[in-house]
């Protein structure tokens, strides 16, 4: 029985992976000749550099307390000795010694600590990201986290000002962090949305979609028209993953495979069939790339996150054949939710995370564009200064504003940055039932109000990321609430 086209093409198999794709087969051409008409139009103003930012979300809660310490005994400010009194006799205090130095430049150069397992730790590959800070490559945004206007302790407590939908609960906090509203449930995420306002201007000759996730379809990348790339993390290949099915060197498969080269070449005269054959040429470019020229050069931990970067890294490197001036990437670390045995948790998850950001900034330095990708960390909040429990099994409790890490040659990095807290810096007073803290009377436990938003956060890395201002409203519809929506951590982008 004779076969038309349709039937063929259908039948032949050429089609990249389904299983890695979570969007249609628009995003790999112009799929009508409208399109194809308005190409120049798109292309006018298209940036020529590349940028993509990484995020990294850490699943379940940090405790941001136990991850950035003061290190002195300033008493102006919060200093080691009122950290440890909070946290010593029941157990979850870090010992003095063990914390890695970072002097911060807008607290008077006083010295702060990070947890060890963000420096060089047994079995590790690399220095980790403690070094980063005082070569200026990482910067830390403190006391951020969900807000629907900026808000005082007082405001908080005589309810003057909206608080966040759902306040501690894991799932509606990683929901706000994600879509940057606080004040409604959406269906759409900070980073979709981002994508819908910048694909078509920013990326129109991609073979891929802009987003991708190495961690299933999270809402973070979920736009009104942007759909994700689901990639599997490594070591399963990048070829395998945006693989052509149906062909395995068989005879068969081989004439079919030249059979579908030489029907690419029919009906060039029809718009719609010129458009699918575009489709399928990139299909076949993209799978020759990828067989020969996506293996990175820096070695990577074998961990879930590490696995997750070094397939983000792959993509980048064939970010030319694949059209892309500009992507985003979400990966996640879970294990955060430390109600107990938080110190062995801890341990093992920043050494884990510390390496591979790290051998990720190794990979874009070895490409040549270490200035040109920002990872950056969130998570769905931060944990009560007082502990849970107490002895080997301590742990904390579900609190509010954390702090975050942004990693890469443009970030203005060596210092903190955010919003004042109550002491005339940005990061909070430690001090359970203080003016930083939500909690009030005998039962308070050290939950500190953020006074930098989640918006504020993603404004300042979206900007850098080429998102012009007259979009900021759209991506972020209650950034008008907030007066300072650019932190100054990273480079300005070249004019």
């Amino acid at each position: 029985m004779k076969q038309n086209r349709r039937e063929f093409l259908i039948k032949s198999g050429c089609a990249l992976s389904m299983t890695a794709l979570a969007s249609q087969v628009r995003h790999f051409g112009l799929m009508t000749a409208m399109a194809q008409k308005s190409k120049a139009k798109l292309e006018t103003g298209v940036p020529t550099d590349y940028r993509a930012l990484v995020c990294i979300f850490l699943m379940g809660g940090n405790d941001g307390n136990n991850t950035i310490i003061p290190n002195h005994n300033d008493a102006s400010v919060s200093n080691y000795a009122a950290y440890s009194a909070a946290r010593s006799s029941q157990g979850l205090a870090l010992a003095q010694n063990l914390l890695l130095p970072i002097a911060v430049p807008r607290i008077g150069n006083l010295t702060y600590g990070l947890h060890p397992g963000f420096g060089t730790i047994t079995g590790g590959i690399n220095p980790g990201i403690h070094p980063l800070w005082a070569t200026g490559k990482m910067a830390v945004v403190t006391n951020v986290g969900t807000l629907v206007a900026p808000m005082t302790r007082a405001q908080y407590q005589n309810g003057s000002v909206p608080r966040p939908m759902q306040l501690f609960s894991h799932t509606d906090q990683t929901n706000q962090h994600q879509n940057c509203r606080s004040d409604v449930a959406t269906l759409t995420g900070w980073g979709g949305r981002m994508s819908d306002k910048m694909t078509l201007t920013d990326n129109p000759n991609r073979l891929v979609p802009t987003l991708s996730s190495l961690s299933g379809t999270q809402l973070f990348t979920i736009g009104e028209t942007t759909q994700p790339l689901s990639l599997s993390p490594a070591p399963t290949p990048l070829s395998n993953v945006l693989a052509l099915n149906g062909y395995n060197n068989t005879p068969i498969s081989t004439a079919r495979f030249d059979a579908l080269n030489a029907a690419l070449s029919l009906d060039a005269n029809q718009e719609l069939v010129t458009a699918s054959n575009n489709i399928h040429r990139q299909a076949l470019e993209i799978s020759r790339t990828l067989n020969n020229n996506s293996e990175v050069t820096v070695v990577f931990p074998n961990t879930e996150i590490g696995n997750q970067l070094k397939q983000v890294a792959r993509m980048i490197k064939t970010r030319a054949v694949l059209g892309v001036n500009r992507q985003i990437f979400f990966c996640t670390l879970g294990g955060f939710d430390t109600h107990t045995a938080q110190l062995s948790s801890h341990n093992i998850l920043f050494g884990q995370l510390s390496q591979a950001m790290r051998a990720f900034y190794n990979e874009m330095t070895t490409q040549s564009i270490g200035d040109k990708v920002t990872q950056f960390t969130m998570s769905d909040f931060n944990r009560t200064f007082n502990p849970g429990g107490s002895g080997t099994n301590v742990g904390s409790d579900h609190a509010w504003a954390n702090h975050s890490f942004i990693v890469g040659d443009s970030v203005l990095g060596g210092d903190f940055y955010g919003m004042n807290t109550s002491n005339g810096t940005p990061f909070p007073t430690l001090v359970q039932n203080g003016p930083d803290d939500a909690d009030s009377g005998g039962g308070a436990r050290g939950r500190w109000i953020p006074t930098t938003s989640v918006e504020q956060y993603a404004a300042t890395l979206s900007r850098w990321y080429g998102l012009p201002d007259a979009n900021l409203a759209t991506v972020f519809p209650k950034i008008t609430n907030f007066t300072n929506t650019n932190l100054g951590f990273m480079q300005p982008p070249a004019p």
